[in-house]
């Protein structure tokens, strides 16, 4: 999907109630300063996993068990905290979340354990078929016997990145999406071409694939374990094996960091990073025979270049592993045993808060080095970050804002009262067309992984009067339809998103206020994703305290109406994009799921 094709509308406050406090806030704000002192201090947060000699978790280690260095340099340990695995007691004392009302859609699942999360992705772009069919058989095996309690999520990648099953405790949920054809591996759109285009193109793929899955992760608290079954790393992760380049590609642990790197892997590194993911590739292929033998061991297809090939791989499995604090898995055909170890030990973690001494942000990689006062022990963890400057993010972010009030200022000047009356800028067959940047574009596809950065929800109703429009009768107002449907009848459907604010990441200026602009997307797609409308809000707001505790309160809502053709199968894609921060959440609605003669407040008392 290339573009939105909508009319747009611009709000400039949250609801009146929302205004008000803004205008109360500006008041009191004329009164005489308050001096006061600002201290920052930038915490760095690591996820650690201690095992002894036979690679079982060491529990009850305390702050004092621990020394941490940043360029050799002593840290002072402020927080420590042990994560255990639990017991089946433990998780039937476990409430789950309450189900959502009718018509009620949201783009998170809430887990009754967010202790740690574990994450299976099968590689079936860098695996062998023959591996494929095995490791099926294996993560199947596997689920039949786990304890409930872990919630486990799958993924596919094949000539996407698919997510077979969201986060689930119940094994026989996951059993049952591992042995469906939702993990199939998809050929709607094979990579044809020559072999270097076939490798960048599978490098590509993988990228916006693992962007795509650190932005669905982000909504869920904790550590997240990421098996990564896989047949071989792509080049971009190995071109270089040491840590600081494997780092670069994969984040840094500053909770509040954001894209830095004009890099275009720079989305996914800071998706998985700021998602707490750590990285334990296992090589598919399991332990492999080795070729016949040809006594030529230097000529490339022989036994030499069998050894070079697989000692090379197993480096850049070691590589990502040890840079996003997992470990590395290979020459074994026990897959589901691994599988059970990583879920165990994943689950059994510290996590440690140290808050720097170098309060120099210049960019540079800081490296991070942990050791553990007990014997024998393996301590896994990510062993660096780049000391990003918050402070220069920030100032471009303000500037931003700078620039957008200069604009509505000047627009509120020269345009009439009323926004939704300016004719907006549209091309020649008078639809506006807008390429949202980020990967919001990437998010609003149908069938992408569904983003959690933002979390919402869309409760819908429908209008069971029937319009059908005559050839020169206008459009339903801000929607878009395709000439081919614009004279088929329909139903009106009202989308109510309620936006939960304490996902949002507000920016604060020198003057006490925050600012926010969100774009709000509703978008009908056919099963073969075709879209065929959509509609467009944006909300722009500047709060004062008053305002922002508000907000916080009573969340971002916000009402759209779509209009769908009473004949066929559709689904509905709701999408939220934070324009400052390129922060996302979208979640798709199958239309036969939404029920006729409900409303959100019907909803609401059922």
């Amino acid at each position: 999907m290339s573009a939105f094709r909508f009319s747009a509308k611009v709000l400039l406050a949250i609801g009146i109630s929302v205004a008000m406090s803004g205008a109360q806030d500006s008041a009191t704000s004329l009164q005489a300063p308050t001096p006061t002192l600002t201290i920052t201090s930038r915490e760095v947060l690591l996820d650690i996993v201690v095992t002894d000699e036979k690679n079982h978790p060491v529990t009850g280690l305390t702050a004092a068990d621990f020394t941490v260095t940043e360029e050799g340099q002593t840290q002072t340990i402020r927080h420590l905290e042990e994560h255990a695995s639990l017991s089946t007691a433990d998780v039937a004392k476990l409430k789950s979340a309450p189900p959502l009302p009718p018509n009620t859609f949201s783009n998170f699942t809430p887990v009754a354990n967010s202790n740690a999360y574990t994450v299976i992705l099968l590689d079936a772009l860098n695996t062998p078929i023959q591996a494929q069919m095995y490791l099926r058989q294996q993560i199947i095996d596997y689920l039949k016997h786990m304890q409930p309690g872990t919630p486990i999520a799958i993924f596919q990648l094949d000539t996407e990145m698919r997510l077979i099953q969201g986060f689930s405790t119940d094994p026989q949920v996951l059993l049952a999406a591992a042995d469906s054809k939702r993990d199939m591996p998809s050929l709607r759109r094979p990579i044809n071409g020559s072999p270097d285009y076939y490798l960048r193109m599978k490098n590509q793929i993988l990228g916006e694939g693992l962007q795509s899955m650190g932005r669905y992760l982000a909504g869920f608290p904790g550590r997240k374990n990421l098996i990564w079954f896989t047949g071989t790393v792509p080049t971009w992760l190995s071109g270089s094996p040491s840590v600081e380049e494997v780092e670069r590609r994969s984040g840094n642990p500053f909770r509040d960091s954001f894209t830095v790197y004009d890099d275009a892997l720079a989305g996914m590194t800071d998706a998985l990073s700021l998602s707490r993911v750590a990285i334990y590739p296992i090589d598919a292929r399991g332990l492999e025979t080795l070729p016949s033998f040809d006594a030529s061991r230097r000529r490339p297809g022989g036994n030499g270049g069998f050894y070079t090939a697989h000692a090379f791989n197993q480096m850049n499995l070691e590589a990502i592993a040890q840079a996003t604090g997992g470990r590395a898995y290979y020459n074994t055909n026990g897959l589901k045993e691994t599988l059970a170890e990583i879920v165990a030990n994943g689950s059994n973690y510290y996590t440690l808060a140290y808050a720097t001494n170098n309060q120099k942000w210049q960019g540079e990689f800081r490296h991070i080095k942990l050791t553990v006062n007990r014997p024998g022990v393996k301590v896994q963890y990510r062993p660096g970050y780049y000391a990003v400057d918050r402070t220069q993010v920030e100032q471009r972010q303000l500037a931003a804002i700078e620039a957008r009030k200069a604009r509505t200022q000047q627009v509120a000047q020269t345009a009439p009262p009323d926004p939704a009356s300016a004719a907006p800028n549209v091309d020649d067959k008078g639809a506006l067309i807008q390429r949202p940047r980020g990967g919001f574009d990437a998010a609003m596809q149908l069938g992408a992984v569904p983003p959690t950065e933002i979390v919402f929800t869309a409760a819908l109703s429908i209008d069971n009067s029937v319009t059908k429009l005559g050839k020169s009768d206008p459009l339903p107002k801000d929607n878009f339809l395709k000439d081919d449907y614009k004279t088929k009848p329909f139903h009106n459907f009202d989308v109510f998103i309620h936006t939960d604010a304490r996902s949002l990441n507000i920016t604060q200026s020198s003057d006490g206020k925050r600012h926010g602009s969100l774009m709000f997307v509703t978008a009908l797609f056919t099963p073969e994703g075709e879209m065929i409308n959509s509609i467009q809000s944006t909300v722009t707001f500047d709060l004062g305290n008053n305002g922002y505790r508000k907000l916080l309160q009573t969340g971002l809502p916000v009402k759209q109406q779509i209009a769908v053709p009473v004949k066929g199968n559709y689904f509905l894609r709701v999408g939220i994009h934070d324009l400052g921060n390129d922060r996302v959440g979208a979640v798709e609605i199958p239309v036969d799921q939404v029920h006729p003669n409900i409303t959100p407040q019907m909803a609401a008392t059922r």
